[in-house]
């Protein structure tokens, strides 16, 4: 009896991590958004501030100490450099393993459609620091 009961807690703590710690994959039939052409993405106030964001913030790990690349402010433009290819959002590393999009580890959240679109914008228009 003492072996079904502690089957039955092994089992639900197993089963309650699991169900509490997800990475959901964007909805890829749905086009991500079309950022206009006029409209003027900067690193540093459209890009930057989403790595740290409440609810989604990929400085948790990426830190300088856990995982690579580290995506504090001030660090992050040249921490993603080497993994950005200017101009081919698709073709660069950074842009295929972000939450949402491929994010080879479970990140516990997901980019949504309209920041994924205004990464691979940024990164398609030549992923300038400014």
């Amino acid at each position: 009896m003492k072996k079904h009961i502690s089957f039955l807690l092994i089992s639900g703590l197993i089963l309650f991590n699991f169900s509490c710690y997800y990475d959901q994959e964007i909805d890829l039939s749905q086009p991500l958004p079309d950022i206009p052409d006029n409209q003027t993405i900067s690193f540093s106030s459209d890009i930057e501030p989403l790595f740290s964001q409440s609810g989604k913030d990929c400085t948790a790990c990426h830190d300088g100490n856990i995982a690579n690349p580290d995506l504090r402010a001030g660090n992050a433009y040249a921490d993603i450099l080497p993994i950005i290819v200017p101009g081919d959002a698709e073709g660069s590393t950074f842009y295929q393993r972000l939450p949402g999009n491929g994010h080879p580890i479970s990140a516990g959240f997901v980019l949504n459609n309209d920041e994924l679109a205004l990464i691979k914008a940024w990164i398609d228009r030549g992923a300038e620091n400014n």
